[in-house]
């Protein structure tokens, strides 16, 4: 390659970049140890880097295996220049038995069971038998015996686990080794599930019977992190102390003091559908009651209480129009809207959805009915409800999170990828609650083995932010200190980071991508022994 290179560089101006799972030029300094291969983003990153530079033609020299990303084939189609590619690897099948995936929950609740589906695949080994354990801390939790019947083999083994202790447990699955099995790191692959000690009680009060409140219902329990409670309001005498959020739906002004209990008690809640004006916590609308207006939904783009995937802001612009109170909207100080009314072609400040807080106390108002139909043109559209569900599970998440009113704050992930940077965060108050960052925060981390690194965030205009960079798989403790004004805070916490297999599971060369790759841009394949016809080819061009 690099005698190819020179020979080019010749009549053309060469750029050589590696890509693996991510895409960055060539220092010379390759180690080709990428534990994935994304080869959408190097066509993508050559079309955002290079686009204006008359691209002549792009030289992929790869297996054709890639494991992160889409299908390079549909992003290359957009390309105005060829690829050619040059085909390495072996493209013959050896024996092998490997873990091709495993399907687990990625929360579990202490006590409960949970399911695991561990898809197995087996080449060339038709007859043999093998065991599949799953293991936690060394200590064998299940196993299942299994016959390989095919040449060309594949099943999914279940498992039931018990969810025995609060916290990040790490689980391993092992299958056995057969004679004559070369590739033998794909026979274990562990995973990771989060325990913890209950779910958050959610309590949805109706006035009567709607086509909301099973599409609430739904989209709600669709996350396991919660557990609806369903009443008529006018049947429901209990006490609002046990739940994290109370949702009113259909409220009437003289519901009043159904907010009252909430707000005496500190629980968020969220108002869908109000039949009345009146009352309504953070909003005033002067209307004729009898009046209404068919509003359009659009997503505001200010809106920064939580994040909404670029899919569901595109879809708000198709869904279908709700009944809308007909009047002046004034909000309170601090409501934000996530969601405004557009009539006719005018967009409107009026909001459909929006949240407040006051006095740190949570609350929703969606001032509109037809949420149902959301539902429904989400499962026309998408053949799912996801895009739906993330509206309320993400509206629900916000307010039933209660607010860190420590002085010392930390955030970070608590399961990465060992191939992805560890980044934590932090933010130091004073006692009126305003950000510092004159005091140095400092952390010690420790690894499995009891090995101790100490390290001191950086300092931004208002916060803390450590790059800790790349850690090898395992789990690591850590506890960051920071003193104010004499008095010590502390936070401790646990990063379990987590192997990334994907270059082990599948080892056969893609040659027929490659020959996609070239064949929809106009390009040519070729092989490594013929990279004398490549030369003249592109120094014909």
């Amino acid at each position: 390659m690099k005698f190819l290179k020179k020979k080019l560089a010749e009549k053309y101006l060469v750029k050589d970049l590696l890509f693996g799972s991510k895409t960055e030029v060539n220092t010379g300094n390759a180690t080709f140890g990428e534990k994935e291969t994304d080869i959408e983003n190097l066509i993508d990153e050559v079309e955002n880097n290079y686009a204006n530079q008359n691209i002549g033609a792009l030289i992929v020299v790869s297996d054709g295996i890639y494991n992160k990303g889409a299908n390079p084939v549909y992003s290359a189609e957009k390309l105005g220049y060829p690829i050619y590619t040059v085909a390495m690897g072996d493209t013959n099948e050896m024996k092998d038995v490997f873990i091709q995936k495993i399907n687990h929950n990625q929360i579990a609740y202490l006590g409960n069971n949970f399911p695991v589906e561990v898809i197995l695949s087996a080449k060339k080994f038709n007859g043999k038998e093998i065991n599949v354990e799953v293991f936690q801390n060394n200590v064998q939790k299940a196993e299942q015996h299994l016959k390989i019947t095919s040449d060309n083999f594949l099943s999914t083994v279940n498992f039931t686990l018990n969810a025995q202790t609060v916290g990040l447990l790490r689980y391993n699955v092992k299958t056995s080794v057969l004679e004559d099995e070369k590739n033998r790191s794909n026979n274990s692959q562990s995973f990771v599930v989060e325990v913890i000690d209950n779910k958050e009680k959610v309590l949805l009060l109706v006035n009567s019977p709607h086509p909301d409140i099973s599409a609430i219902k739904d989209a709600i329990s669709s996350s396991t992190n919660y557990e609806v409670e369903y009443s008529l309001a006018d049947e429901f005498k209990k006490s609002l102390k046990p739940y994290n959020l109370v949702i009113l739906h259909g409220f009437l002004g003289n519901q009043s003091q159904l907010l009252s209990e909430c707000k005496s008690n500190s629980i968020p809640f969220w108002i869908i559908n109000p039949l009345s004006t009146e009352n309504l916590p953070g909003v005033k609308i002067s209307t004729n009651m009898n009046r209404y207006n068919d509003a359009e939904p659009f997503v505001d783009n200010s809106f920064g209480l939580f994040t909404t995937s670029s899919e569901f802001k595109k879809f708000a612009k198709d869904l279908p129009a709700v009944k809308t109170f007909f009047g002046n909207y004034s909000l309170a100080n601090g409501a934000s809207a996530l969601i405004n009314q557009k009539i006719g072609q005018v967009e409107t400040q009026n909001p459909i959805l929006f949240f407040n807080e006051n006095n740190g106390l949570k609350s929703a108002l969606f001032l509109a009915d037809g949420l149902w139909k959301w539902k429904l043109r989400d499962f026309a559209e998408h053949n799912n409800h996801n895009l739906f569900n993330e509206l309320i599970s993400k509206s629900v998440q916000y307010l039933s999170v209660k607010s860190d009113k420590s002085f010392f704050r930390v955030t970070y992930s608590k399961i990465i990828n060992e191939n992805v940077e560890v980044i934590l965060a932090a933010e130091v108050y004073n006692k009126s609650y305003e950000l510092i960052t004159e005091p140095d925060v400092v952390l010690t981390l420790t690894n499995s083995e009891n090995k101790k690194f100490n390290y001191t965030f950086s300092k931004t205009d208002h916060a803390y932010k450590l790059d800790i960079g790349i850690l090898s798989p395992g789990e690591y403790n850590f506890e960051t200190k920071v003193k104010v004004n004499n008095e010590l805070f502390v936070k401790k916490g646990s990063i379990l980071v987590r192997e990334v297999i994907s270059e082990k599971i599948n080892t056969v060369a893609n040659h027929q991508l490659l020959f996609q790759l070239s064949n929809r841009t106009n390009g040519k394949l070729f092989y490594p022994k013929d990279l004398n016809k490549l030369q003249d080819e592109l120094l014909k061009k």
